[in-house]
């Protein structure tokens, strides 16, 4: 199998994989296709080397900490999360800790997550409350964050409460996603997401509910974790068993850079129910069809014909937007194809990767495990869409997996923990492997690596402002 250069086009970066691009499959849906979907914004980005001590260094990684992560809008939970006065989920990132909480009103405040009498951390994990008290001394907030008690009050005169109201970080809400950012300064959180609302108009994440969230703390640096994520190159090595239905070497590689000094986004777009060009000829669209229920739906195998003449998408799709229906009580017959079959995944500057489709209703997110850059929390859910009129749910907790356990543990991925596990296994392979590396830096693909490229040229910019 070769790779063969765009015809007219030789410069660099302008090489693609044989077979259908994603474009020509979109143009034969069934379906109207969301226009952000038919647009194409890839650019070189050049080929040099990714300095090694990004993800091993701890002078880096306390450099992250100071000037992006306590600096940054990011994705702390979802509106479903907390749903009523007094949920709150703890949100920690290196060394900040923020109490999520919705309020009486119905605001939801991040608070920073000490007892301001001798710092002791007001909360863990999720629940609910009446108010703030610290469990060493007793000091009392309510959930605005005023201070309410002081046990011993005579004891301190100097305490003045308006000073003693909990410190905030700032909140935003986006596509049904709660942002916080540490920063008192920062720009508004519209204005840091930009255009990518205009994308995301046409998918409805905000009426969605997160339906599964599994975590699991791997050994390795989070941009090692989130890298294995944004690109399909690895497929052909991690996930043989996807080729016979997933068009790896063919996935759009798409970049929204900015030029205002803010993050931008990006994606891929991975098709499915093709086969990959990487088997050499292509397989029959009826076993693709059944390559592709094996995982999917495995009730469907064997019963059901690609029309002759006719490629598996439209089948596939037409079959999996009705069992789609039948489990979620959504309406989907207008929803295209590929929203149905592809993997539609986004990047939201740093750690956040929702996916757009229905199909695949993923999102993972990645984050330093306490302040070790040689570890980091990789977590996976799943946004499921919700009948017209129906009240969403609270989202489900977040279920732990231990250090021994995989993704089998958690039967809720069903056939996509087997998957995870390959890419888990990974993981900590590669951290010891840039350890041990006398390169002095990771050589990446100039299209199917151009999003991780992207990526550090963003963490640059935070870096450096």
């Amino acid at each position: 199998m070769t790779d063969i250069e765009t015809p007219g086009t030789a410069g660099p970066g302008q090489a693609r994989s044989t077979g259908p691009t994603v474009q020509s499959l979109l143009a034969a849906d069934t379906r109207e296709v969301p226009p952000p979907l038919l647009e194409e914004s890839y650019e070189f980005l050049g080929s040099d080397d990714i300095d090694v001590r990004r993800y091993v260094s701890a002078d880096f990684h306390r450099r992250e900490v100071e000037r992006m992560w306590k600096r940054v809008w990011q994705m702390a939970c979802r509106e479903e999360d907390i749903p009523e006065p007094g949920d709150y989920i703890v949100y920690d990132i290196a060394e900040v800790s923020l109490i999520v909480m919705r309020t009486p009103g119905g605001e939801i405040k991040a608070y920073h997550n000490a007892c301001l009498h001798r710092g002791t951390r007001l909360c863990d994990n999720a629940g609910h409350a009446a108010q703030l008290r610290c469990p060493f001394h007793g000091f009392t907030w309510n959930l605005d964050g005023a201070l309410t008690d002081v046990p011993s009050r005579w004891d301190f005169p100097h305490v003045d409460d308006a000073k003693f109201a909990l410190p905030e970080a700032l909140t935003g809400v986006w596509a049904g996603f709660v942002f916080v950012n540490p920063d008192p300064d920062a720009v508004p959180l519209a204005t840091y997401l930009g255009n990518l609302d205009k994308h995301f108009a046409y998918f409805d994440l905000d009426r969605r509910f997160k339906g599964v969230h599994v975590a699991k703390v791997v050994d390795c640096n989070w941009k090692v974790g989130l890298e294995a994520f944004i690109e399909s190159y690895h497929v052909i090595a991690t996930h043989p068993q996807l080729l016979e239905y997933l068009g790896d070497a063919n996935t759009q590689y798409d970049i929204y850079p900015r030029s205002d000094g803010l993050p931008g986004f990006h994606r891929m777009i991975t098709p499915q129910a093709t086969s990959s060009p990487q088997l050499g000829e292509q397989l029959e669209p009826q076993d693709v069809l059944e390559a592709m229920f094996r995982d999917f739906y495995p009730e469907g195998v064997g019963s059901i014909q690609v029309p002759e003449g006719q490629s598996a998408r439209p089948t596939v799709a037409a079959a999996l937007r009705t069992r789609l229906e039948q489990v979620t009580g959504a309406d989907l017959s207008a929803t295209s194809d590929s929203e149905i079959l592809d993997a539609i995944e986004y990047f939201v500057f740093p750690n956040l990767v929702p996916w757009a489709g229905v199909g695949s209703p993923l999102t993972y997110r990645f984050r330093p495990y306490r302040n070790d850059p040689d570890r980091c929390v990789f977590e996976i859910m799943m946004l499921y869409p919700l009948p017209a009129g129906a009240p969403k749910p609270k989202g489900v907790p977040i279920h732990w997996l231990g250090p021994d356990e995989d993704f089998s543990a958690a039967p809720e991925l069903n056939a996509l923990a087997a998957v995870f596990n390959q890419d888990l296994a990974n993981l900590p392979k590669v951290q010891r492997g840039l350890k041990a590396m006398t390169k002095p830096g990771v050589t990446l693909a100039n299209y199917q690596e151009a999003r991780i490229r992207q990526f550090h040229r963003d963490l640059d910019a935070m870096l450096d402002a």
